[in-house]
């Protein structure tokens, strides 16, 4: 089957399935703090370095761009994957050769190292395959935005049912299979990931199907994580289980056939209409092609109103936009609308899920409910990635909704998520988590999508992934500076535990203020963009009455 924008997106969503080892750090954290003899405190001091190399990727949209937009555009993506699987067999072989004691134990700032870089590659991946699929589907960016980012989000999920299935109580050994799996799946496919940008039909269906695809696979992992958090399953059924998600994962590749079949087919009807029209051309003309002036009149309002000087305006505004880089882009108000709002709302929602344990604990949930939340947080954060890119699409081509306005709704809702933590009630994590974990995953996909849409695509990789620096950045605010310090003043065990809705009610009240802070300013970028989207939607219905 030749390579075409389905084949490139199926390659995607495969390499996004494999790299969110970042996710799956406490899979592998004790036998790390344990051969290289860390405290807590030097354990979370390597686990802050992965947060870090996994959302810091300015220098993956940076070297994106450069291959991008070079003499070899089509072939350039491929560089940004190759960079990402050096990157993540480097850092994860060399914390196998330290755990294993294949090598000295290394310093601590070369353990931070090792695992910056193993974290950092995940970037990389990551950047190449949205913007990418941007590329490949710009009329519906919010969909493929919320596809990429929903896989990479139970992509730690699927991990660890590798995990369970091949290597279970053998943490080394799974730090040695994350340097070689991501590595391979990347290499392997990268050279499918390319951008298209000669497209026929809009697409929607397929990506729907890819969508459903999604869907199932994270209820059938939802399923997965219940079962074995309440039963011991035996090998068997481990085997079986897996090899269905095996199934589930190649399933998108049946679509792409499908979808490519359509394509050639529509290619072959355009050819044939075209050949007809060629040999009418050729025929004298007997008659002006309109008989009256009121037909003429009527044409030229059609190209006015849409494609002609009304549309001028239009794309001179959304071209504008268009060619802004990373310096230019931090020059506008937009631009730091956005990263307050994502400082509050992905800082916030991480350091949720990072004190998850703790949180239940304190109110005394038990070990099962704990790692049923904790599990069930990939999840969530799936849904909220993927249901964000699909609505936010859905309403601003049948609504003409901005896209910051969705932005706005989720983070009021995380508003409420944090408030119903704070009080303490029972059952409250249940409702709570869910509420904060889908708004939090929901910013993964409307950032990045707004990103494009705003500043353009060419330097998106660049502007999205800086960003993106705002989750480790609120995370370390709220997590070490507002719930550490106000959990340490509230515990009174011997061993510094805390019990009790005081534990965490102030914090998670100031958060909820955060949240609702950030509720404004993406309601300010709303009123701000409100217009620029009237535009965009414009343009858009211009080129489907081409």
């Amino acid at each position: 089957m030749p390579s075409s924008r389905w084949m490139a997106t199926v390659a995607s969503i495969w390499i996004q399935c494999s790299c969110g080892s970042s996710y799956t750090f406490g899979i592998y954290s004790s036998v790390l703090k344990l051969t290289q003899s860390y405290d807590q405190s030097t354990l979370d001091t390597v686990s802050v370095f992965k947060d870090v190399g996994a959302n810091a990727g300015v220098l993956s949209g940076l070297l994106y761009s450069s291959v991008t937009l070079s003499n070899a555009r089509l072939r350039g993506p491929w560089v940004v994957h190759a960079a990402g699987a050096i990157q993540c067999f480097l850092g994860y072989f060399l914390i196998w050769a330290s755990v294993v004691g294949l090598i000295p134990r290394p310093p601590v700032p070369l353990m931070c190292l090792f695992m910056f870089l193993a974290a950092h590659a995940q970037t990389f991946f990551n950047t190449t395959n949205v913007v990418s699929g941007l590329e490949n589907f710009p009329d519906y960016g919010g969909t493929i935005v919320g596809i990429m980012k929903g896989f990479l989000g139970i992509s730690g999920a699927i991990l660890i049912q590798v995990y369970d299935t091949l290597c279970k109580g053998k943490p080394s050994t799974y730090i040695l299979m994350l340097a070689l799996l991501p590595t391979f799946i990347s290499l392997v496919l990268m050279f499918f990931v390319r951008i298209y940008k000669a497209t026929t039909g809009d697409g929607k269906k397929h990506l729907n199907g890819y969508s459903s695809v999604a869907l199932i696979i994270a209820v059938y992992l939802m399923v997965l994580i219940i079962l074995e958090n309440v039963f011991t399953l035996p090998f068997w059924a481990r085997i079986s289980t897996f090899i269905l998600l095996l199934f589930l994962l190649a399933s998108p590749l049946g679509i792409a056939i499908k979808a490519q079949e359509e394509d050639t087919r529509r290619l072959r009807q355009i050819d044939s209409i075209d050949s007809n029209l060629l040999i009418e051309s050729a025929e004298p003309i007997t008659s002006p092609k309109f008989s009256s002036a009121e037909d003429s009149i009527e044409y030229h309002e059609i190209q006015g109103g849409v494609g002609g000087v009304g549309a001028s305006s239009v794309d001179k505004t959304l071209v504008d936009a268009e060619h802004l880089n990373l310096l230019q882009a931090m020059r506008t108000v937009n631009f730091w609308l956005l990263f307050v709002a994502m400082i509050c709302g992905m800082g916030s929602g991480l350091a949720t899920i990072n004190n998850m344990s703790q949180i239940g604990e304190s109110l005394g949930y038990r070990t099962v409910e704990i790692n049923n939340l904790v599990s069930l947080w990939s999840i969530w954060n799936f849904l909220g990635r993927f249901g964000a890119g699909y609505v936010s699409d859905y309403l601003l081509h049948t609504r003409g909704w901005a896209r910051p306005l969705l932005m706005a709704i989720t983070l009021a809702t995380m508003t409420a998520g944090h408030v119903l933590i704070a009080f303490g009630f029972p059952g409250n994590l249940y409702v709570g988590s869910i509420l904060v974990g889908i708004c939090y995953g929901s910013q993964w996909s409307l950032m990045p999508t707004i990103t494009s849409e705003i500043f353009g695509v060419r330097h998106m990789g660049t502007i999205f992934n800086t960003i993106a620096t705002a989750s480790p950045v609120g995370s370390y605010i709220f997590s070490v500076r507002v719930i550490g310090y106000i959990y340490d003043k509230e515990a009174s065990g011997e061993d510094g535990t805390c019990y009790g809705t005081g534990c965490f009610m102030s914090s998670f009240m100031i958060m909820a203020s955060v949240a609702f802070f950030g509720f404004l300013f993406a309601v300010a970028l709303f009123f701000r963009t409100k217009r620029f989207y009237q535009l965009l939607v414009l343009r858009r219905l211009k080129h489907s009455l081409k």
